[in-house]
């Protein structure tokens, strides 16, 4: 199997990530007011609002953080291609790397689902880290269900895993369940690119509760 070529233009201008009005309108759909998911996020409101516009990207742990609290999964946030286009197109099941869905983050972190559909048990990704960047600060690292599975195909890697501290050179590759706190960074003056897989990513289930029956009053 041949690896991606790397992404050019690494150091672009800003590229919104596109998914604000998915998360906008599951948040709505729960009957969650947006100074509520910040508070339970543990970020201002402005922020959140400002995400939900795509005028800020948020950090890879924001973005965790509000998916897990809206109940979401990431084929979710991905979100689906016109039914036109792919009938149009006659690819099949292949993906190239024109089409591709396309998360921007913070710090110019970049997702690519590497399926055509989406799955909501599996996260089949292609991962950017452009140097200096970090999927967390070191004092807050993120949980979630699940398990994952990382190959480097370039650059070099920094992951935690609870305690421990791993570097993932070019062929280096990782496995680890996802409950565990981790964090992931950039080593190095390269940048990292990576292929991602997780599986059974949990979203919470105190969501489901609440897509149910929303709770009045929320603010």
């Amino acid at each position: 199997m041949s690896v991606p070529e790397q992404i050019p233009a690494l150091d672009r201008e800003f590229d919104p990530s596109k998914v604000g009005h998915r998360l906008r309108a599951e948040r709505e759909r729960l009957g969650i007011g947006l100074r509520e998911l910040a508070r339970r996020v543990g970020v201002s409101p402005s922020l959140v609002s400002q995400i939900e516009l795509d005028r800020v990207n948020p950090s890879v742990s924001t973005l965790y953080a509000i998916v897990t609290e809206l109940g979401m999964t990431m084929s979710d946030v991905f979100g689906e291609r016109g039914r036109e286009r792919v009938v149009q197109r006659g690819d099949g099941l292949a993906e190239s790397p024109d089409t591709r869905r396309v998360i921007n983050l913070a710090s110019g972190v970049r997702w690519e689902r590497l399926a055509r559909e989406s799955d909501g048990d599996v996260e089949f990704l292609y991962v950017v880290y452009p140097v200096g960047a970090e999927s967390c600060p070191e004092d807050a690292l993120t949980t979630h269900g699940g398990r994952e599975y990382g190959y480097v195909s370039s650059g070099t890697l920094g992951v935690q895993v609870g305690f421990e501290e791993y570097e993932l050179g070019s062929g280096g590759s990782i496995a680890f369940d996802s409950s565990s706190p981790r964090r992931l960074w950039t080593i190095g003056d390269e940048p990292v690119h990576a292929i991602w897989v997780v599986i059974g990513r949990e979203p919470d289930a105190r969501t489901a509760v609440t897509a149910s029956a929303p709770p009045p009053g929320l603010e």
